[in-house]
């Protein structure tokens, strides 16, 4: 691996914290058990939060990724978007166990959440600079395997250093809470300390280089074309509307994975915090494996595979009610968590024409969070509705088994 791959594969190590402490295991777990009125509540109130984060991103992603390709301002916009996810996140730290923050922490994680996810539309479209096209999978697998990295050491320093310390060491108090909202100040210093090498050591493409106000004019009228012109590419078109479905579903289970493990399990955080440092070996581990064989394997099925697994393991985590099968079920389905994303980047970035790079990569996001309020909502509906943890998270499923079903449909065409 060059300097600049691993600058690249660098990033994803400083950007993991983010969905591993706040999205997935601490904080998330923190507001429905600590500030929401009960589990199910909370499960649906972060849903709706979700949900209006996915159209900021779905409406903002494919226009900054075209003003990135045409006006190279992709280094800037991807600063920018790190530096507001740290300042969100950190202000989380204000949110004490009381109904009366709900507010506060739902918008604070929903504008990190929305930079974020535009981040990594700036992020995952330098990956043809950075590898040879024979090696973009290994390269892929292998940064999304350092990301897993990254969440596990970050999980780890919460554990050892904030949650379970008794007393709480740096003076926390317990009573309100504090060594746990301190994993938010722990994830915002994280990701600005390990963030910058990409920064620095991978530049803005070659080209011209319009000003920013030329650049949104421009790109306005070429994302529209982008879109108009994705019926003449139906591989494409049934690509994204496939990760579309499948990515819906993958979002919500990392949304709400240990919303679910405390609520119908009764996982303390230190039990989450364990599990979620256990998830992340297996899945950084699956990452990493499967890297190394996709560019033999082809990036689609890889994904085809990961999907069909996680279906099958899912199903079965569902189902039972013993906490240590769920224990057990879970690190296998941690297995294809990776895959099914560090390929369908991969993918991407070998459909996407040259040139339009990081502009489809807008549209990649886009496919992956248009609807993606539809997963969370569906879910938080069909919890609602059913007053049953389990009976939302099912709602998974059917969209990770719908994008299986519409990505073999596809031939991934070089672009």
């Amino acid at each position: 691996m060059n300097r600049k791959a691993f600058a690249w594969a660098s990033f994803d190590w400083a950007n993991s914290a983010f969905p591993t402490v706040v999205s997935t295991f601490v904080i998330a777990a923190y507001f429905t058990q600590g500030i929401a009125p009960d589990p199910a509540t909370g499960q649906a109130q972060w849903g709706w939060m979700q949900t209006l984060s996915a159209l900021g991103i779905a409406v903002l992603s494919p226009l900054l990724g075209a003003i990135a390709d045409r006006g190279g301002h992709r280094r800037m916009l991807l600063a920018l978007c790190t530096l507001v996810t740290a300042v969100f996140t950190g202000l989380v730290w204000y949110a004490q166990p009381n109904p009366s923050w709900t507010l506060w922490l739902l918008v604070c994680v929903g504008i990190a959440t929305l930079a974020f996810e535009l981040g990594t539309v700036f992020y995952n479209s330098m990956l043809p600079e950075v590898a040879e096209p024979a090696q973009m999978g290994r390269i892929s697998g292998l940064a999304w395997g350092l990301g897993y990295a990254g969440g596990l050491a970050c999980l780890a320093i919460a554990l050892v250093l904030l949650v379970q310390p008794n007393p709480p060491l740096f003076g926390l108090d317990r009573s309100t809470s504090e060594q746990v909202r301190a994993t938010a100040l722990l994830v915002a210093v994280w990701t600005v300390v390990f963030g910058w090498p990409v920064l620095v050591m991978v530049p803005d493409q070659p080209g011209e280089h319009l000003p920013m106000g030329q650049a949104v004019t421009h790109c306005v009228a070429e994302t529209r074309g982008l879109l108009r012109g994705l019926p003449r590419r139906p591989d494409m078109m049934r690509f994204l509307i496939a990760r579309l479905f499948y990515t819906d579903g993958l979002n919500t289970l990392f949304a709400f994975g240990a919303i679910f493990a405390a609520g119908v399990h009764g996982m303390t955080f230190e039990e989450i915090l364990l599990f979620g440092i256990a998830l992340n070996v297996t899945a950084g581990l699956g990452a990493a494996g499967f890297g190394l064989v996709e560019d033999r394997l082809g990036s689609k099925p890889t994904v085809m595979v990961a999907l069909v697994a996680m279906v099958v393991v899912g199903a079965a985590l569902l189902l039972t009610d013993s906490k240590a099968v769920f224990w057990g079920l879970a690190m296998v389905l941690g297995i294809f968590m990776g895959p099914a994303q560090a390929a369908s980047r991969t993918l991407m970035a070998r459909m996407a024409p040259e040139g339009e790079v990081t502009a489809h990569f807008g549209l990649f996001a886009l496919s992956g969070r248009v609807t993606g309020f539809f997963g969370p909502a569906v879910l938080a509906a069909v919890t609602d509705a059913s007053g049953s943890q389990r009976a939302g998270m099912a709602t998974v499923l059917v969209f990770l088994a719908v994008g299986a079903a519409i990505l073999a449909t596809v031939r991934p065409v070089q672009g």
